[in-house]
């Protein structure tokens, strides 16, 4: 662990975030977690899969 962290956390130990910011980082977290399950349980669609073999642009040699 750094110094900057070491400062970081010093300054959110003397100003904690507020209620709402709480509440927002809380409903992100639900909201990956809900996600990761849905895929898990129903897959994840093939029209998101991007098609491999073409990067940038550059298509790889193989």
């Amino acid at each position: 662990m750094n110094f900057f962290w070491l400062l970081r956390m010093k300054r959110w130990a003397q100003h904690p975030p507020s209620k709402s910011r709480v509440i927002l980082v809380l409903c992100v977290v639900i909201f990956c977690l809900i996600l990761y399950a849905v895929e898990q349980w129903i897959g994840w669609p093939d029209a998101l899969t991007p098609a491999g073999g073409v990067r940038r642009g550059v298509p790889l040699m193989r």
